[in-house]
């Protein structure tokens, strides 16, 4: 009797085993599953990101483009004459005037500088303390303008 219980028993098991074997798997399947939909979803998270980056790339090249297309028009329209003598003298005139009034102002301010620094010390302490970084960028910033101005408008014609 204990035999056919026992049997009976163990049958029992024996064929529920391979459908909570079954039950386990799909269980994995769906974790798996789930899994592969979070990476997918973090993959497409990615990808929106990317492509709003590059619109925004893209946009901003475009923008760049539109400004430099307005300078360009811009510039060029200055450059052309009204017909007019006085008018177009008066135009040529603007920048280097207002280059002549900023390096006289300039000048006064460092040479009156100097006086005041020299009444301190040795006209070699005064010239290092006026002559700073700043100078030297403005420098060869007004260099650059009056002297490979006249390089590129010699390769450009």
């Amino acid at each position: 009797m204990i035999e056919t219980l026992l049997g009976g028993l163990l049958g029992g098991v024996f064929r529920l085993a391979p459908e909570v074997l079954k039950w386990f798997d799909r269980k994995a399947e769906r974790d798996h599953e789930l899994a592969m939909q979070d990476k997918a979803l973090d993959f497409e998270k990615l990808r929106g990101a990317q492509r709003m980056e590059q619109l925004g790339a893209e946009s901003d090249a475009a923008w760049n483009v539109g400004a430099l297309e307005a300078l360009n028009a811009s510039v060029t329209a200055q450059a052309q004459r009204s017909g007019v003598k006085w008018v177009d003298g008066l135009s040529a005139s603007v920048r280097p005037i207002i280059t002549y009034w900023f390096m006289a102002l300039f000048c006064s301010a460092k040479t009156a500088a100097f006086f005041i620094y020299l009444t301190h010390g040795p006209w070699v302490s005064a010239i290092s303390q006026l002559w700073t970084e700043a100078d030297q960028a403005l420098w060869a910033g007004v260099l650059n303008f009056w002297f490979l101005g006249r390089v590129f408008d010699r390769v450009r014609s």
